[in-house]
């Protein structure tokens, strides 16, 4: 029971972590005059792909494997079969054009990138600077188009839905004082290390206790504690009437988590498992990814009933992972 506390506080940490970052962050360079646009598509979308990151490179630099493997996979799984299930569940969200045309092409290569990446069992380190790469043109590629398509709008909107996030969440608000959104930002960099290093420990204790693989751990656990800003946000931009905005979170996430995360916990140490044992969980991926896709392949409405088919889908995932026999 111990450790569940330790799970439930590293999540704590990881969710006011990320939410404190991204608010400190955005206020820090709002305040030293960088454009709203350029906030809104780099730190509000990296930010909340930062629990991801730090729990893969505390998983990776402990020798966790599974765990961090784990947390890019189940994540990609639950921001569609759960949040963006969630979202539209709430509030059906109209596709945006930008996009359809621009993010949705993204995301299917790097779903397909990494079952290709695990052919040999592991993410090697070419292959993570390559996949860092990718991660620097894109985000050249997104704020570009931002540009020539004047979407500031959209931006702004995207920012001010992570601000309400954080103030949700109980966090304090952003400041236009450099020391003030610079401490913020500080400390929610800190808690974010410190939930990482309390939830990889704890998930661990309990896939040990309860009997369970690391893999099942991270592909649940980890990887839905790991979501808790994509979730926070998504459900307050759809409350608000902005349920494009948790569209977009949600996709961008899912890009980040492949082009970002998993080089960076590659980095900090091995990356990987026999593709023969992770197959079932990157079919899993890729057929809800794809079917994600094919929801967005227009501009057009997600329904209810297709956020209710996400929804069905990840919870038939959670009921065949307790009938693996890896588990």
């Amino acid at each position: 029971m111990n450790d569940l506390v330790l799970l439930l506080l590293g999540g704590v940490l990881l969710y006011f972590g990320a939410e404190w970052l991204v608010s400190g962050s955005s206020s820090l360079a709002l305040s030293l005059r960088i454009p709203k646009l350029l906030v809104g598509l780099t730190v509000v979308a990296y930010g909340t792909s930062a629990p991801e990151a730090v729990v893969g490179v505390q998983a990776a630099r402990t020798q966790h494997a599974d765990i961090a493997l784990g947390n890019v996979v189940g994540s990609n799984i639950a921001n569609l079969g759960l949040i963006l299930a969630l979202s539209v569940l709430l509030r059906p969200a109209r596709v945006s054009g930008v996009l359809r045309s621009r993010e949705v092409p993204v995301l299917v290569l790097a779903t397909i990138a990494l079952p290709v990446l695990l052919l040999d069992g592991r993410v090697s380190l070419p292959e993570s600077a390559l996949l860092l790469g990718m991660a620097v043109v894109y985000t050249a590629w997104m704020v570009a188009d931002a540009r020539k398509r004047d979407r500031i709008a959209q931006a702004t909107e995207a920012g001010l839905t992570a601000a309400a996030a954080a103030d949700a969440a109980g966090g304090p608000t952003g400041s236009r004082q450099v020391g003030r959104s610079l401490g913020i930002a500080l400390v929610g960099l800190l808690l974010l290390i410190a939930g990482g290093q309390l939830f990889v420990q704890s998930a661990t204790a309990l896939a040990r206790s309860w009997g369970v693989s690391e893999r099942i751990v991270g592909l649940t656990l980890v990887a839905i504690g790991t979501s808790l800003p994509e979730l926070a946000t998504s459900l307050i931009a759809s409350a608000k009437g902005h349920a494009e905005i948790a569209v977009g979170n949600v996709i961008g996430s899912n890009i980040f988590n492949v082009l970002l995360c998993l080089p960076a916990s590659a980095i900090a140490g091995r990356v990987g498992a026999p593709l023969s044992a992770v197959a079932p969980d990157l079919a899993a991926m890729v057929s809800i990814t794809f079917l994600g896709c094919l929801f967005l392949r227009s501009e057009r409405q997600i329904t209810r009933l297709e956020g209710a088919i996400l929804l069905l889908l990840y919870i038939a995932f959670l009921v065949g992972l307790s009938w693996s026999p890896g588990r």
